[in-house]
């Protein structure tokens, strides 16, 4: 996608989110060896320094030259005050601002100009229809309203499809890890009482490598529905690891909002889960997930 104005860079921030956001602050990052882009939520005033330096730290990390800060809110004040500190800090780091946004889903403002500007009335926009949504159609690739609506899939099963997966674990034998690799590999039904022995393995050691192992890019985007569908018909207290699971596939495709979902889902349950939190410090990080392959290597320094 190439942006050539202000209705552009709306129509792009979704699509590469894949949800649309409310109070957010998106940055876009370019000239990097591995750019990307990152969300966070709009900070109250005691929290806009720590959220700076969240967005700040990976783009020193990876030599980001250049960015662009778009700020949905309703609030002008709230969106200028943010703008400002995130201008003088990235100047201050030698990083390129090269142009700020403020939106409210109707109209949008500059945040770089005449003051005036800023605070006018702003410009209409619709992108509802603009061509960079409708590739990300063809594509294949899905914007959602918002990131509830993500984090939603997680739980949208029916309670009584949940509660028969809950009855199925509690009656299930864990399944050995071949059981389960040979599950993932052939893309077995995610009956109830396949999700539910499912659920009952993946608690062990052994089998959570097994897991780890099948894992790769190129099939990333088949696990990711597969432990979507687990995630949803799991009971609590049976949640946290397929979540955890689902967070790393998610990563695997570029799909950071979900993967922070899965993470937050997990959390939930467990607050301490490593796989979680070794994803959360990947997303933090913006680590590319072209890293993986050399990750799981065996014999790599990261392999652990």
């Amino acid at each position: 996608m190439r942006a050539r104005c202000p209705e552009d860079v709306l129509a792009m921030v979704p699509v590469l989110l894949g949800f649309t956001p409310t109070d957010s602050i998106t940055m876009l990052t370019f000239g990097a060896r591995h750019s990307f882009h990152a969300r966070v939520d709009l900070p109250g005033r005691d929290d806009l320094e720590e959220v700076i330096d969240v967005l700040l730290a990976p783009a020193l990390q990876h030599r980001v030259r250049q960015v662009v800060f778009v700020l949905h809110s309703d609030d002008g004040g709230l969106a200028e005050r943010c703008f400002r500190g995130l201008l003088r800090a990235f100047e201050e780091a030698g990083i390129d601002v090269a142009d700020g946004l403020r939106a409210d889903g109707r109209r949008w403002w500059p945040l770089l100009g005449p003051t005036r500007v800023r605070r006018g009335i702003g410009t209409a926009y619709d992108v509802s229809s603009h061509p960079f949504l409708t590739q990300a159609v063809f594509a294949g690739r899905v914007t959602v309203g918002t990131r509830e609506d993500i984090a939603a899939t997680l739980s949208a099963a029916e309670p009584g499809h949940r509660a028969q997966v809950a009855a199925a674990a509690a009656a299930a034998t864990p399944g050995d890890p071949d059981w389960l690799r040979e599950a993932i590999a052939s893309g077995t039904a995610l009956t109830p009482d396949v999700v539910g022995r499912v659920l009952v393995t993946v608690r062990s050691a052994a089998a959570r490598e097994v897991v780890l192992e099948t894992l790769n890019r190129p099939d990333a985007a088949r696990a990711v529905q597969w432990w979507t569908h687990a995630v949803a018909h799991a009971p609590d207290d049976l949640a946290a690891t397929p979540a955890a699971i689902l967070a790393l596939a998610a990563w695997l495709v570029g799909n950071g909002a979900l993967a922070w979902c899965a993470v937050d889902r997990c959390r939930r349950s467990d607050p301490s889960h490593p796989l979680a939190d070794l994803v959360a410090d990947l997303l933090n990080r913006a680590v590319p997930p072209s890293v993986w392959e050399e990750m799981s290597r065996p014999g790599s320094d990261d392999a652990a």
